[in-house]
């Protein structure tokens, strides 16, 4: 390789060639510049790197000489090298990196990544206001309007058009649906379709705090299922955490002032329905989204109560139940109040489905508990329902029985799910 500031020394092919190269060759020192990818880095950083081996080399074709300098190189690289360099420089002053400089920085990141937990939290407020919403309009509904079997079949209505209206709009899409899963999905409507009717006829016959003291014995019947009828083992820590909601709901329900045998035993009864539900929902798994379950069970589920709300109250409302609740209110509030029930019970099923899986097992099982003493809560202060202290004692003692069972039902869970996450690696 010739010095740098001398002529470059030429094997001999011809004078003609010769004296057309024998000029010096005064080439600028040229520094490449080699950007450190920032994946082995987060800081800028400038390297230098040995030039190419194809730089001052010789090639021949057909007799011809050609010649690549230093100068040239650098010339024909220098508008692509330098800018880099210089924005890379501007970037290191402004503490950036250089992907930045280039502008290919890192997207950032999107309002709900940044504040997941907020927008969580606001997915929670939002269950249980809508939740409340609905336990009120529902229960001022039944004080004008005492019929449970068809405003159970009005939630139903409203909630189906809600999903044709969703589905016609494609959100979400309509997930098809063949005869297997059909049969799939019946016996889980079935379950779900008389759970929600025994528990708006218990709403109709007591208060709303008591109906939910008794619904918080769900767990109790959860258990007795899983172990009985599934053969789960229950742990007997399980078992013991359950005793003070049992206890708490005998001491609420002795002395609960609403108390009548048609609202405890309307109650009891959507806790097993609503047992057998869950255990339909684990045979009844398919790879169908939760909505498109939901709006196919709420369908079913509402095809079966029409027959029980044209015999059992059909007579009764064409004489004069109709008559009696325009009398009292209006046409057009007894409408709009019937809407908008049916939409509250819609939307804050749904939104629980959307909360709920945004939240791992134990943040899933406060959640529940705490949406409960939010409705018992609510539900005294609106309608001022007088309850003796023994029924706040015994509705306390059962609220923190549920409490105790979902957080030692949810460590459970946690560890299992560790454990065949520890299998699996």
């Amino acid at each position: 390789m010739a010095s740098v500031g001398h002529p470059i020394l030429l094997p001999s092919v011809g004078s003609r060639l010769s004296s057309l190269f024998l000029s010096p060759v005064r080439p600028s020192p040229v520094f490449r510049f080699q950007k450190v990818s920032p994946i082995a880095t987060r800081t800028s950083s400038l390297a230098f790197s040995p030039l190419p081996e194809r730089e001052n080399r010789t090639g021949f074709s057909n007799k011809v000489l050609r010649l690549y300098s230093f100068s040239s190189v650098s010339r024909r690289n220098r508008k692509t090298e330098f800018p880099i360099v210089s924005a890379a420089a501007a970037a290191d002053a402004d503490g950036g990196d250089i992907s930045a400089a280039k502008g290919l920085s890192k997207p950032s990141k999107s309002f709900s990544e940044k504040y997941s937990a907020l927008i969580t939290g606001a997915f929670f407020f939002l269950w249980y206001f809508l939740n409340v919403i609905f336990n009120i309009i529902n229960k001022k509904v039944y004080n004008y309007f005492p019929y449970p079997y068809f405003v159970s079949l009005v939630h139903l209505l409203v909630g189906v058009a809600y999903c044709l209206v969703s589905w016609a709009i494609g959100l979400p899409k309509r997930a098809p649906i063949n005869k297997d899963l059909l049969l799939l999905l019946t016996p889980v409507a079935l379950c779900h379709a008389l759970g929600h009717v025994m528990s708006n006829v218990s709403f109709a016959a007591v208060a709303v705090s008591f109906t939910h003291t008794v619904k918080a014995l769900e767990p109790f019947f959860n258990a007795a299922a899983s172990q009985f009828v599934l053969g789960h083992q229950i742990p007997l820590s399980l078992w013991l955490s359950l005793a003070p909601v049992v206890i708490g709901v005998s001491m609420a329900s002795l002395t609960e002032l609403s108390f009548n045998w048609t609202g405890f035993i309307s109650a009891m009864i959507s806790n097993i329905a609503f047992t057998y539900r869950s255990i339909y929902s684990k045979k009844a798994m398919t790879d169908m989204d939760s909505t498109n379950v939901y709006a196919y069970i709420s369908i079913i589920a509402l095809l079966v109560c029409i027959p029980p709300a044209v015999i059992i109250e059909g007579p009764k409302l064409m004489q004069h139940g109709f008559a009696d609740a325009i009398a009292k209110v209006g046409l057009q509030k007894f409408i709009s109040d019937l809407f908008w029930v049916g939409m509250f019970y819609h939307l804050y099923n749904q939104i629980a489905t959307n909360t709920l899986e945004r939240v791992a097992p134990l943040t899933h099982a406060v959640g529940n508990v705490l949406k409960r003493v939010f409705v018992i809560g609510f539900s005294i202060v609106v309608f001022g329902n007088r309850i003796s202290t023994q029924t706040g004692i015994g509705t306390a003692i059962a609220i923190a029985g549920v409490a105790m069972y979902s957080l030692i039902k949810a460590n459970i869970e946690e560890q299992k799910r560790k454990a065949a996450a520890t299998a699996a690696s």
